[in-house]
């Protein structure tokens, strides 16, 4: 007998098993990095082993290419950072032909952010998506405003929400369609099950929260837009509720995102009910920071008593009712 085959399991952290799986998406652990934090992945490829991660999350793509907001795009706040990137990107079938063939050969998830002003972007680039191979899933951004109704945030009212994601679904044959909710709501839980009902098989909570940073000397805003997206450390007590509230209101998987810098971190949103999680601002600080916590995670839950996925996801709930 091999003497390794006799040490018990629970002997080590290397014993746990950080397997998961988002509905029908099988990944090697909870991990993934953010969409808008990670570039195409490809930029990261020189300095983290992608294939380590449970997966990525493209910067979101949308019908046309985008230049994106003017300079600066980042600064940095009290426990966070403002960032005004205005979505640039070079479109969808640009990255079709450019990007993807390369993304092909990383033996990761490779899921693509979506994104569009009307009902009609969204279908258009999922349809064009699903002509290719290599994409593990799409994740939809409804963050966005709904050029044709006066501005309104997709996900801000649960009919509009309804509205795109079922037409996404229908244009997403091939593949799972995750929906990445906005923190801008009354109720998350409404929005949640809209999402679901419609068709969406795991939400990604949540996005960014609308903030400004002045420079008192000059009375000019720090971004090149007067407003950007505050995240980082500073919303993680903020979005872990969120996701506890989606786990309450739906039982689809959840990937929970906001001010994730360490194990500890992780272990509070599998906690509260996320399924996986998405490493976002603290990859601009450390660029190896996803890998960092793929390596830590195993010691956390050995020290935790714990050595799968399952033991620890909602723990917070069914212990506190």
């Amino acid at each position: 007998m091999n003497p390794a085959d006799a040490v018990p399991r629970g002997h080590s952290p290397a014993d746990v098993d950080l397997s998961v799986s988002v509905g029908t998406l099988r990944l090697r652990n909870p991990i993934l990095a953010a969409s808008g934090t990670f570039g195409y992945g490809l930029e990261f490829a020189h300095l983290v082993n992608l294939e380590s991660l449970g997966g990525f999350v493209t910067k979101g793509l949308s019908r046309e290419c985008i230049e994106g907001a003017p300079s600066p795009r980042v600064c940095e706040t009290a426990s966070g950072m403002l960032n005004a990137v205005g979505l640039q990107n070079v479109g969808v079938r640009t990255f079709v032909s450019e990007k993807l063939p390369v993304l092909r050969k990383i033996d990761t998830a490779v899921v693509v952010n979506v994104f569009g002003y009307t009902l009609e972007d969204y279908v258009e680039v999922i349809r064009v998506l699903e002509g290719e191979e290599g994409p593990a899933a799409y994740e939809l951004n409804i963050s966005c405003p709904n050029v044709k109704k006066g501005g309104m945030q997709f996900g801000s009212d649960p009919a509009m929400a309804a509205e795109v994601v079922s037409a996404a679904r229908k244009a997403a044959v091939r593949r799972p369609l995750w929906v990445k909710l906005s923190p801008l709501v009354t109720d998350i839980g409404l929005i949640a099950k809209a999402s679901v009902e419609a068709g969406a098989d795991a939400l990604t909570v949540a996005n960014t929260y609308p903030a400004m940073s002045l420079d008192s000397r000059t009375g000019k805003s720090k971004l090149g837009n007067k407003t950007g997206g505050l995240s980082g450390p500073a919303i993680k007590p903020i979005t872990l509720r969120l996701v506890w509230e989606t786990s309450k209101a739906v039982s689809a998987p959840i990937l929970g995102l906001g001010g994730i810098e360490t194990a500890s971190d992780v272990l509070e949103y599998l906690a509260v009910g996320a399924t996986c999680v998405q490493v976002g601002t603290a990859s601009f600080t450390d660029p190896r920071a996803s890998e960092r916590l793929v390596r830590e995670l195993p010691k956390a839950f050995f020290e935790a008593n714990m050595f799968t996925m399952n033991e620890i996801r909602g723990k917070f709930s069914a212990e506190n009712g």
